[in-house]
Order: structure tokens, then sequence, then C-alpha cells
């Protein structure tokens, strides 16, 4: 097996993986927002705020679920290579969700704030923007025919459709290790009403320190393209 095969196939079964970690959470958003849409006051919960702030919040988990396992479907570089037209399909489902995600986000920050308060209204109403951003950004650039550009903001808005996972991700993983430390330490600097020193920070790193890695690997790599273009002779 040549080197090129053996990290095409640990690739595949990386996003499968992955793939099979995001189905729990979709799932659950998917089922949550529409049974909301239906008028299910069961699943509001700790949710408060007039019936229009409710409905965008629901609409923003149904299209966040697609969001999601889009976003895993973009990174997929054999449905790239081989259905392009796939690609460029759910590239533009991607894009549209995207955008009713961050939009629907915003809404009900805007109208009924957020349960962790004005920290948590930043950062998520930050994220959101971030979103709405990259899902204008990428779709344009394709279009414009600038493809190097599009595959970068392509990148970005696929982190940020990770972010809703890898939030909950952080809780798990954090809760996960704290209690298998001790009782006392189990769910350490995470509080019910988001005030927590977890709470706060990870208010921000579930999207910013992606965001910045992403940036930082698209840097060395343009950087490593302009190492091996050839100089031009005078």
């Amino acid at each position: 097996m040549t080197r090129s095969s053996a990290r095409t196939r640990w690739s595949i079964a990386g996003l499968v993986l992955l793939f099979i970690l995001v189905l729990g959470f979709t799932w659950h958003s998917l089922q949550r927002g529409t049974l909301g849409l239906s008028g299910d006051t069961s699943v509001i919960e700790r949710l408060t705020g007039p019936q229009p702030s409710l409905m965008a919040l629901f609409a923003h988990m149904v299209t966040g679920a697609f969001v999601t396992v889009l976003s895993v479907v973009q990174l997929a570089g054999p449905i790239r290579r081989r259905w392009p037209r796939a690609h460029r399909v759910s590239g533009r489902v991607l894009a549209v969700t995207a955008l009713i995600t961050g939009i629907g986000g915003l809404v009900y920050i805007a109208l009924s704030g957020t349960v962790g308060g004005i920290p948590m209204s930043i950062a998520f109403a930050l994220y959101g923007v971030l979103m709405i951003i990259a899902a204008i950004q990428t779709p344009r650039l394709a279009m414009a025919g600038d493809y190097e550009r599009h595959r970068r903001w392509g990148l970005r808005l696929i982190v940020l459709g990770l972010g809703s996972w890898l939030y909950r991700l952080h809780y798990g993983l954090w809760y996960g290790t704290t209690c298998s430390l001790s009782d006392t330490l189990c769910g350490l600097a995470a509080e019910p009403d988001f005030s927590g020193l977890f709470d706060q920070i990870n208010l921000f790193a579930f999207y910013l320190p992606y965001l910045l890695v992403l940036e930082w690997w698209l840097r060395r790599e343009r950087q490593g393209d302009a190492d091996r273009t050839p100089y031009a002779r005078p």
C-alpha cells in the first residue's frame, strides 16, 4: 500500500468516525427544533421570550442540524473529486442553511438574550455573525470563479458549522474527565447558570481557537506555495 493510498484510507475513516459522532447531536437538534416549530411546549424548558424569538430559535435548531452534517460531507475529498455536482449542491444547501442558522440565532439573542447572560450573548452573537459572513462569502467567491479564496472560506464555514457540536463535545469531555477523577471535581467550574470559569472559557473556545488554527494552517500553506513558485526571469 502506498503512502498516498494509506493517507486516503485514514482520511476516509476519520470522516466516517466524525459523521457518526455528530449524528446524535444533529438528531437531537433536528427533533427538538421540529417539535418546537410544531407548537410542542415540552421542548422549551429553560428557553424564554416572545413567540417570534422562540420560532427563530427552533428554526435555528433545525437548520443547524443540517449545517453540522453537511459540514462533514463537504470535508469529504472523494465526494468532491468523484461527484463534483453533489459537492456543489450540498455546498449550496450548506450555505443557505448556515445563513438561516446564523440569522435565527441572532434574532433570538436580540429579542430574548441567552440563559448565560451578556457574556454568552456576545460570544454567540459573534459566532452567528461569523457564520453569516462565511455563508455569504463561500458561494459568492465560487460564482466569481475565485476558487482558491472560495476554498479558504469554505473551510472556515465548515469549522463554524461544527461549532455547535464542538461546544457540547467540550462539555462532555470536561465532565467525563473531572467526574472520572473524583466526585468533588465532577463538573468543576461549570455552573447551571453558565457562570463558571469553564463555562466562560467555552463561550469562545468552541470556535475561535479552531479558526485561529485554520488561519495558521492556511497561512503556512500559502507560504509553501509561494516558496515553490519559480522566480520569474528578468
